[in-house]
């Protein structure tokens, strides 16, 4: 790093916390045993906003969610007004003798843009339960901060050597991302902005990491200064992105008195000495950022805390284990499909849920499948995995119960996509959206078993998949593009992948069981 005066003394690869990890604000607790935290951005997903800890930089584990609890933000399921761009927007995490302090804002964008302020605390970080119902409050704006001083809101504000430094996110989300930088002797200005702007950004590259911004900056037990920022996986084509913004991490170079000069951004970085805590456990049983899955739903299990739901799940659509059927997790159908369509007039997907339950796509490749166990009896029945990015932008595999040619209810495997526009947002231009694939199954018995696959082989395209066990001739593999869940309605988000269970509008109600849901890594393109 001879350009910003610093040691090339560690190496390390971005992003820390791979896949949907959007809008990071990250700190140094020394109280807590010298670890770091970071708070990203949740949306439409419950639980919310969660906050991953690490001693090293390097090994990232979910410490808690700060919204758990339905009655904390009902709004995630009962406005009328949303979009799929609507919910909890970035967040700032801050920490004060002995108290941690969590920021946010409620957006809706339909009819209007509106939104509220919303402040969280908690003593305890590694708990879930230990996070405050939150205190609503105006905001003059999206992504407020928390600073203790003369001013309680704003941009990023950092206090260093007699100057306050005003850091600011420009110029969207998107391809001209950039982070500014200004500073004052008071805090409530005059602001000088500095001659060097943007201070970050790798808009106008040919990097493979683009959107650089929203950062956030933060010092280590021996001083250095790192920031956080979010990027999506690219290049500035901006057509294949899947897993959305994710969380990087740079070296920050910054001298008494001057401005802070920061480390562009790349898959593989050299800085500081990273930390070398001799106890690198976090306390908790939330998951590594990056593991693997291999979950049985075992007997007084509950549901794993990195899973997430789109808005609030429906009580007792989900249980773990049932006396029936132990070792798998019960899924009882929604009316809505996950597009949240029941062709019912005035009934909304607000007012119902989908059945949905998934996790974030952290590599950009791998192999994630879950066996299936399903008895329909009603026409539109139907269970199965999905890439999930928005309900109007998800490709989706599923066993579902359909008329044969002869008009006997029989079970198929169908493969189908969804790209849709939003209300405020159009879906993405130049990709193909495939035809629907639907596929008798060779099945003699009430019970359908089969287990159902997405992998994917290269960076541009998904192979989804389903196997019998008892038919080892029978093959289905559709191929389809993973621009069909980059931007579009789900700009802000990432993809999800999970499995699902619909009555597609019919008046079944018959349960499916899922079971020995894998997810497994097959490494990550950095560049």
């Amino acid at each position: 790093m001879s350009a910003n005066g610093l040691s090339a003394n560690s190496t390390y690869t971005n992003p820390i916390l791979p896949g949907w990890h959007s809008d990071p604000s990250c700190i140094f607790v020394p109280e807590e045993d010298n670890t770091f935290f970071c708070a990203v951005s949740s949306f439409l997903t419950f639980p919310g906003i969660p906050i991953y800890a690490s001693r090293d930089l390097i090994h990232w584990k979910l410490a808690s969610n700060v919204v758990s609890r339905p009655t904390q933000v009902p709004e995630i399921a009962s406005s009328t007004s949303q979009t799929q761009q609507d919910g909890l927007w970035a967040s700032t995490l801050r920490y004060r003798k002995g108290k941690f302090y969590l920021l946010s804002s409620y957006v809706s964008m339909y009819p209007g843009f509106k939104f509220k302020g919303l402040l969280f605390t908690s003593t305890k970080i590694f708990s879930d339960e230990a996070w405050s119902d939150p205190i609503w409050f105006n905001v003059g704006d999206i992504d407020p901060d928390l600073f203790w001083g003369d001013l309680p809101e704003g941009p990023h504000i950092y206090r260093k050597d007699g100057y306050y430094y005003l850091s600011i996110a420009e110029r969207g989300t998107e391809l001209g991302h950039r982070q500014s930088i200004a500073r004052a002797r008071n805090i409530t200005g005059p602001y000088e902005g500095y001659r060097g702007n943007p201070i970050l950004t790798n808009a106008n590259t040919t990097e493979y990491f683009q959107t650089v911004g929203h950062a956030d900056l933060f010092q280590d037990a021996s001083g250095n200064w790192w920031g956080s920022a979010l990027a999506t996986r690219s290049g500035p084509a901006w057509k294949v992105y899947p897993m959305g913004r994710e969380t990087v991490l740079f070296p920050v170079a910054w001298k008494e008195g001057e401005w802070p000069v920061l480390e562009p951004v790349r898959g593989e970085m050299s800085g500081w000495a990273l930390p070398h805590p001799h106890n690198k456990e976090i306390p908790g049983d939330g998951a590594y950022v990056d593991a693997a899955d291999s979950i049985d739903f075992p007997p007084r299990s509950t549901i794993p805390r990195h899973f997430v739901f789109w808005r609030l799940p429906k009580v007792g659509s989900f249980t773990v284990s049932p006396p029936e059927r132990p070792f798998s997790l019960r899924l009882l159908p929604s009316r809505h499909n996950l597009t949240g369509s029941t062709g019912v007039a005035g009934e909304t997907v607000e007012e119902t849920g989908i059945t949905l339950i998934t996790r974030r796509q952290s590599h950009t490749y791998f192999t994630y499948s879950v066996d299936v166990s399903f008895a329909p009896t009603e026409e539109g029945e139907e269970v199965g995995v999905t890439v999930f990015l928005t309900q109007y932008q998800h490709i989706d595999l599923g066993v579902v119960f359909l008329p044969s040619p002869s008009g006997k209810l029989t079970p198929h495997i169908r493969f189908r996509t969804t790209l849709l526009d939003d209300l405020n947002q159009s879906k993405p231009q130049n990709v193909t959206d495939p035809e629907t694939i639907t596929t008798v199954l060779p099945c003699f018995s009430k019970e359908i078993k089969a287990k159902l696959q997405i992998k994917a082989a290269n960076d541009t395209h998904y192979v989804f998949s389903a196997s019998l066990p008892g038919f080892p001739d029978f093959s289905f593999s559709p191929l389809a593009e993973a621009a069909l869940v980059s931007g579009g309605t789900g700009r802000f988000t990432g993809a999800l992948l999970g499995a699902y269970a619909t009555s597609n509008g019919g008046s079944g109600s018959s349960p499916a069981y899922i079971s020995q849901w894998r997810y497994e890594s097959q490494g990550q393109r950095i560049e």
